[in-house]
């Protein structure tokens, strides 16, 4: 895979990422890949956000709730189907297509700022 441009550390700021519980999974069948609607508690200062996620051929929606994940929460919201995306699970696509979530070593506060 070829190396992306550098960008600038300012522009590395901008990406709002923050640490999130999951809350609630719901079976997405609408769409047209395999994919979770995902509510995701961050906390008092930002709320709960919703994600759809193509996530259904590494994770069971049992593991999924109470996770901590990592997002970002500063892209526009993205209309997929009838559901309103509002934030982007953070993750690594592995070699069947199967994405591999970022987690967290250790428990943290719901909403705290990745850097």
């Amino acid at each position: 895979m070829k190396k992306k441009a550098t960008i600038a550390y300012t522009d590395f700021e901008k990406i709002d990422l923050r640490a999130g519980t999951i809350i609630q999974v719901n079976d997405f069948p609408e769409a047209k890949n395999p994919a979770y609607q995902l509510h995701i508690d961050f906390g008092a200062e930002i709320g709960i956000l919703k994600s759809s996620a193509q996530i259904t051929k590494r994770y069971s929606k049992e593991y999924l709730l109470n996770r901590q994940i990592v997002a970002v929460v500063n892209f526009p919201k993205k209309q997929i189907g009838k559901f309103m995306s509002e934030c982007l699970l953070l993750g690594s696509t592995g070699e069947n297509n199967d994405v591999v979530l970022l987690s967290l070593e250790q428990e943290v506060s719901n909403g705290l700022r990745i850097s």
